[in-house]
């Protein structure tokens, strides 16, 4: 009994070096791009004139389920990321620190939609995600 839980212990060590993986919020792709969503999804509830490109929104999120999953994250990885409490806070402070970066107070709607509409001319992520109605 001693030897197989030594091999097990063993074994889950070197896999555990060996297919180390960065924490999903450490993918810098997966974690911008679930914050562009985000951003949009606070621009489109902010703004009367701006709505969502909810099919274009729901592509762009399976892709970066698809691509978590290609870097080896498991269903059950991906969904404690996206549905972890602190993570949600952290991704919210990272989506304010972004709109401020942008000059713009997160709490200012006007503010809000004039940023939607510059992403949108820009065509950025977030602006991809948007439509001016």
């Amino acid at each position: 009994m001693r030897l197989i839980l030594t091999a097990v212990t063993a074994l889950a060590l070197t896999s555990g070096v060996a297919g180390a993986k960065p924490a999903l919020r450490d993918v810098a792709e997966i974690d911008n791009g679930l914050m562009a969503v985000a951003i949009a999804d606070e621009i489109r509830k902010s703004c009367d004139d701006i709505g969502a490109r909810m099919i274009r929104a729901y592509s762009y999120i399976t892709s970066l389920e698809s691509r978590a999953k290609a870097l080896g994250y498991s269903d059950e990885e991906i969904e404690v990321y996206v549905t972890s409490k602190d993570e949600k806070a952290r991704m919210r402070a990272k989506g304010e620190a972004y709109i401020k970066a942008r000059g713009v107070d997160p709490k200012d709607r006007s503010g809000l939609c004039r940023l939607g509409k510059e992403e949108i001319a820009k065509g950025s992520q977030i602006g991809a995600l948007l439509r001016a109605r």
